[in-house]
């Protein structure tokens, strides 16, 4: 059900959006990370260079007894002072990020010039806070921030002031999550089951309505409705089915005038025909004539198997075959199997079937078997016959217009060519088709493929 959903156009681009709004949240979210930690980085230099210009002053002015005292009380969990010979910032280069040093200055004074060194890096196997004298520290998996500075002092020694700051983890916001969400749910109300219903909508009226005319039903004119894409296609859709429709209809008006104009000349020669004194004669010329007649007639009915547009109904698939069977005079048997619910055009079917089946036992002899079977999606009817069976390159070629295995010509040994011509017209103007098989045990087994139409 999953795999049908995203096969359609509206699931791959309800996927597709939701797919690029996930990856703008997550560029969101690593930006605001990326803010995050320069903000973090600011504030450590920003407190750490006022707190060690700060505690530098102090130093500088203060006797060499209070020292102690002034750094002890300057000392927090994350900062900590000492004075020392050397400093601990062994490098004079140093990326000063966040203006530490300007700042510094700035408290100091710009007159004051000693030197100042700051190292600014990243560090892991957290510790934090910064251990005390006789304390432990405590180990964690978080990357910290570690600045070291030092400062030289009026005396000679240096203060060095050692920093660090945990990055706190990785969190999604709130508000970011609350914004996701409601954006989320917007565009899925809003773009993909309105707009996108004015999109695929029209789409699958097209696509049904290609479906009904393609199995010659009367379909009107869809209407214009839809983006300006939608509505070009429907209206070349319409131009279509009305110069298909016209076509046909030329066709068929043609061929019926033809028909009518040729029932005159041949009954004027049947008439002239039964003038003829000599018997074996006017035989053979009554035959000739018969025969142009029973094409005439059988060409009529191909074309009306094309274009006419007889109504649907539903049957039942068994009491359809009897009453044909009652028709036919026995004609044929009807094998076992369930009865089958079946929309189909009964006159045009009638004749379909009956060709078929006579085809059957003109070529075959006996009695063939007719079996109703199907699935969820199509039915078929199994005409089968114990006969000799067919080349498999003629099994296609029988289908053809006026095409017969028996060369004579003769209405004795076969017809004209047109029977399974018509079968195969009316099938498929039903949406089906109908092929030819050779059977394993001998004998050849027409299928007539008719497939379910959906209600509704």
């Amino acid at each position: 059900m999953t795999g049908r959903v995203f096969d359609s156009l509206r699931g791959q681009i309800v996927l597709l959006t939701l797919g690029a709004l996930t990856l703008a949240q997550a560029v969101s979210l690593w930006l605001f990370v990326d803010e995050r930690s320069l903000a973090v980085r600011a504030a450590l230099g920003a407190e750490a260079a006022g707190r060690a210009a700060n505690v530098a002053h102090l130093l500088d002015e203060a006797p060499e007894a209070l020292r102690g005292a002034i750094l002890r009380a300057a000392d927090s969990p994350l900062v900590r002072f000492a004075i020392d010979a050397t400093p601990a910032v062994d490098h004079l280069d140093h990326g000063d990020e966040g203006g530490v040093e300007a700042r510094m200055r700035h408290i100091l004074g710009q007159g004051d010039a000693r030197e100042i060194r700051i190292e600014l890096h990243e560090a892991h196997g957290d510790l934090l806070p910064l251990a005390s004298a006789g304390e432990e520290p405590r180990e964690g998996g978080l990357t910290r921030l570690e600045l070291t500075l030092s400062l030289a002092l009026a005396d000679g020694q240096w203060l060095n002031v050692d920093t660090r700051f945990n990055r706190p983890p990785l969190q999604w916001p709130v508000v970011s999550t609350l914004s996701f969400g409601i954006s989320a749910a917007l565009l899925l109300v809003a773009l993909f089951w309105f707009l996108l219903s004015r999109l695929t909508g029209p789409l699958r009226e097209v696509a049904a309505a290609s479906e009904r005319f393609g199995r010659g039903e009367a379909e009107p004119d869809l209407p214009l409705k839809g983006p300006r894409e939608l509505r070009h296609l429907t209206a070349r859709f319409n131009d279509m089915k009305t110069r298909i429709s016209r076509h046909i209809e030329d066709r068929t008006r043609v061929l019926a005038a033809l028909g009518h104009d040729l029932r005159s000349p041949l009954t004027a020669l049947r008439v002239q025909a039964e003038m003829v004194e000599e018997e074996d004669l006017r035989a053979g010329m009554i035959s000739s004539v018969e025969e142009m007649q029973a094409m005439v007639e059988t060409t009529l009915a191909y074309a009306r198997g094309m274009s006419e547009a007889e109504p649907r109904e539903d049957v039942s698939g068994r009491d359809f075959l009897a009453q044909l069977r009652q028709d036919m005079l026995g004609g044929f048997e009807i094998g076992p199997g369930e009865d089958h619910r079946i929309s189909l055009r009964p006159r045009a079917m009638r004749r379909a079937l009956r060709n078929v089946i006579e085809n059957a036992q003109r070529y075959a002899g006996g009695v063939p078997r007719v079996t109703l079977c199907g699935t969820a999606r199509e039915h078929r009817i199994l005409i089968e016959d114990e006969g000799p069976g067919l080349p498999e390159a003629e099994l296609e070629r029988v289908f053809d217009p006026f095409y017969r295995l028996e060369g004579s010509r003769s209405r004795e040994t076969g017809g004209t060519g047109l029977g399974l011509s018509i079968a195969r017209t009316i099938l498929r103007a039903h949406g089906g088709d109908v092929y030819l098989e050779n059977r394993p045990g001998g004998g050849l087994c027409a299928v007539l493929v008719l497939p379910e139409v959906a209600k509704g």
